[in-house]
């Protein structure tokens, strides 16, 4: 299977780069160029792209507002959004998972981890660059922020055991991780994972993330706790 990506980058030897690259490689393919947040928008809408490789600071719109945008966009549910950006410090990335990005990684990464990213995100996992670590993640997701009555109702809905995987995956763990946490095989851990990911209506890993430690479900230091309902 093709992953198709849609590049958004105010830079265009930059884009010309990422375009070679992704050309260059047989399970991938750039179907679109973007220079600024809009026109990221208008080409997700018409060429609905696996993945939009996001560049954060750009004229018109920025990548965070175009990511939200896509995020919060029915017609492009299975669009996933990679960021991809110089300013990579832990506000950024915070708000960009916020946002609905899936992943996110410094421009300073190598061609194979860029690759590598893309894979992973088009797969339904989420990524963080070795920067962006899990202590500076839960410590601005964890800041208050109002979770909907709504997604507490769904939490109520989680399993015992589906409950426990979403805790795991917001402390970073892998599927293999979980499996060999719960004693249970990688296949059985990632049931459990999607299974919380459409209970929780969470778009992919990185917002099931969000979701955890937005709703308290996950503390700031990593651990679980028993969130209260809103009035």
């Amino acid at each position: 299977m093709t992953i198709r990506v849609l590049l958004a980058d105010d830079q265009a030897l930059l884009r010309g780069t990422f375009r070679m690259l992704f050309d260059a490689t047989d399970d991938m393919e750039t179907v679109a160029e973007a220079s600024n947040g809009r026109e990221a928008v208008e080409l997700a809408g018409t060429q609905h792209p696996d993945i939009v490789l996001m560049d954060i600071r750009m004229p018109e719109m920025d990548g965070l507002e175009a990511t939200r945008l896509i995020s919060e966009s029915e017609d492009l549910a299975g669009v996933k959004v990679l960021i991809l950006t110089t300013f990579e410090d832990d506000e950024h990335v915070a708000e960009a998972l916020r946002a609905g990005a899936s992943g996110f990684l410094g421009k300073g990464a190598r061609p194979e981890e860029l690759l590598d990213a893309v894979r992973t995100v088009a797969g339904g996992e989420a990524l963080l660059s070795p920067t962006a670590t899990r202590a500076l993640i839960t410590r601005f997701l964890a800041q208050p922020n109002p979770c909907p009555v709504a997604v507490h109702e769904r939490l109520e809905c989680l399993t015992p055991r589906e409950r426990d995987v979403t805790i795991l995956a917001a402390l970073g763990l892998s599927n293999e991780e979980i499996a060999d946490r719960l004693f249970v095989s990688p296949l059985t851990a990632k049931t459990h994972v999607n299974r919380a990911m459409t209970k929780l209506a969470a778009r992919d890993r990185a917002q099931l993330v969000v979701v955890a430690y937005q709703c308290g479900l996950v503390t700031a230091t990593g651990e679980p706790s028993t969130p209260e309902v809103p009035a």
